[in-house]
């Protein structure tokens, strides 16, 4: 599992209650599950490297600080980039992978392109969640820029077997992790692997 989280200048009076609502998400892992931090912003940095340790996930998206531009592609091509390093070492280690990022905007200075960050995310069988928080209302409707972030969010999670969801207030942020914290806890996938290597 990546948790992925926004830290752009545009993040940062609600950045204090998207950590905690992360942080509890994280403590409700198993000890089974494995999961890595990584915040963006115009850059992409892996805070944590997968882990089951609930307190190293925790330090790790509290160290996120607000800063810089949006660069949601380019943090959705390294999270997806992370679960190509995982090597399966035996039939029970192999797991199902899903991201889980927050935003509260549109893309503004990725390098890399919406169309091959779905690619990406269709070949490694990455299952998306994406949480939006919808700015305040300053107008007749919801301004361009999230009606493309929303549609960037809804269009990877549908495509990958996910979920998205649009929040109007950080405050409802807990509730949403906590959604999605029992959804992948009572998810299922069956697979099987041939040991005919023909």
């Amino acid at each position: 599992l990546v948790i992925l989280l926004d830290s752009s200048v545009s993040m940062e009076s609600k950045l204090k209650t998207a950590q905690e609502a992360a942080i509890g998400f994280a403590r409700r892992l198993t000890s089974k599950d494995v999961a890595e931090v990584i915040e963006f912003d115009t850059y992409t940095k892996v805070q944590q490297k997968f882990t089951a340790d609930a307190d190293l996930l925790e330090a790790a998206i509290r160290r996120t600080e607000a800063d810089g531009s949006t660069a949601l592609y380019n943090a959705l091509y390294v999270a997806f980039s992370e679960f190509k390093k995982e090597r399966v070492l035996a039939l029970e280690d192999i797991r199902r992978h899903a991201v889980v990022v927050l935003s509260d905007g549109e893309d503004t200075s990725s390098v890399v392109s919406f169309d091959l960050v779905l690619d990406e995310a269709k070949r490694y069988e990455v299952m998306t969640y994406g949480i939006g928080i919808r700015p305040k209302e300053t107008g007749p409707g919801p301004t361009r820029a999230w009606n493309q972030a929303e549609f960037v969010l809804r269009s990877i999670s549908h495509e990958t077997g996910g979920k998205s969801f649009g929040v109007g207030e950080s405050k409802d942020l807990p509730a949403i992790y906590d959604q999605i914290a029992r959804e992948l806890a009572n998810q299922y996938t069956l697979g099987y692997m041939s040991t005919n290597q023909k």
